[in-house]
């Protein structure tokens, strides 16, 4: 596929939710987890400037341990994050090639277009700062993200026909989303003639754990399989898809997607019934579209849990349980309940999922009363 012919199978090592030892990302298993990744013959790594502590990490478990011409890496530019003048969404560059000390970037992408914070690129020319930095051969390909409908998609992609490649979200919970249209998407870079990179192919983690109806469809059609093996079989199923990011935390997740896409076979015509089974399921469910990314925390006022809480939310509605730790300290920590939200709207404009996030809040607080 073009930019791609050198990354090997369809695994991407997504470096966006690496495991921790409490405030800290465990270095020793992203050594391990690398190890396992790389002895399966993959060679995709997905990092960004935006993911806290993530691209040092990289540069520890991946660049500092292996030929640099072993890996492909790929990493993002946000100027929509904290960044006032060109000069500061142009820096996020240098920072990146810093803390991982790459050298050079085999994918550059644009990250996170999509509502407002696609004029961020325009605003501090950062397309033109891209394609500078490709004529110096510190980026050897261009492309972006985008968390949006096609339309938008297909206004990006007709401005910027530089654009190499595009990384979407595509997962068979989304697949006719209203806001992601994960198929309509699928179609318009096809049209386009862009390769995809996938995000978000088991929904920030719901499809591994789904609810215990979908699951039982799962497990009717192969008891040996894991239901997150079939939502990435079913994003690397789909034409022109390049690479499925899995944004593994542990070890016996890579181990996992690695049984599941090392020798990939994509879904034959029942494979894919089984899939409609599990979408049927799935669509009895109320679900706030929350991937956990944490981009809304980082601008509360009120340093509220607010990925937590929408998984509260959805534990709620799937299971009819959740855990308080939640939101408040574990994983996905802050220091106040949703019924503490000023309502700024502050994390809205973070949000890629364009959740009403101020309502869920509020919706948590007074069912969960929390």
């Amino acid at each position: 596929m073009g930019c791609f012919d050198d990354v090997n199978g369809k695994l991407g090592f997504g470096l966006m939710r690496l495991p921790k030892v409490g405030d800290e990302i465990d270095i020793p298993q992203v050594c391990d987890m690398v190890d396992a990744f790389m002895a399966a013959g993959f060679n995709y790594f997905d990092t960004a400037w935006a993911y806290v502590g993530s691209e040092d990490a990289t540069r520890q478990a991946l660049v500092e341990r292996y030929p640099r011409d072993a890996f492909r890496l790929a990493t993002k530019a946000a100027p929509w994050s904290k960044c006032e003048t060109a000069e500061e969404a142009h820096a996020q560059f240098d920072t990146s090639l810093a803390r991982t000390q790459a050298g050079y970037f085999d994918y550059y992408l644009m990250h996170n277009l999509g509502s407002v914070r696609t004029a961020a690129f325009d605003r501090f020319g950062m397309w033109e700062f891209a394609q500078r930095k490709r004529e110096q051969g510190l980026i050897r390909h261009l492309g972006l993200s985008i968390h949006d409908n096609a339309d938008a998609l297909d206004a990006v992609l007709s401005a910027h026909p530089e654009v190499e490649f595009v990384q979407l979200q595509v997962n068979y919970l989304d697949w006719e989303n209203p806001i992601h249209q994960s198929r309509a998407c699928l179609e318009v870079a096809r049209a386009h003639g862009k390769p995809v990179v996938v995000m978000e192919p088991l929904r920030g983690g719901l499809l591994a754990d789904p609810p215990a109806s979908v699951h039982k469809v799962f497990e009717e059609a192969d008891p040996d399989a894991s239901c997150a093996s079939w939502g990435l079989r079913f994003a690397a199923s789909q034409p022109d898809v390049a690479v499925v990011l899995s944004g593994m935390g542990s070890l016996a997740q890579m181990e996992d997607n690695i049984a599941a896409l090392r020798g990939f076979d994509a879904l034959d015509a029942a494979d894919a019934a089984v899939v409609a089974r599990a979408q049927s399921e799935l669509a009895e469910f109320d679900l706030v579209p929350c991937t956990g990314c944490d981009y809304c925390a980082k601008a509360c006022p009120a340093n509220i849990g607010i990925s937590g809480a929408l998984l509260a939310l959805n534990a709620h509605t799937m299971f009819g349980s959740y855990k308080t730790e939640w939101i408040v300290g574990g994983e996905r920590k802050g220091k106040s309940k949703p019924s503490a939200c000023l309502a700024c709207g502050a994390c809205e404009a973070l949000c890629p999922q364009q959740i009403p996030i101020v309502a869920e809040l509020a919706r948590a607080a007074e069912l969960l009363d929390l």
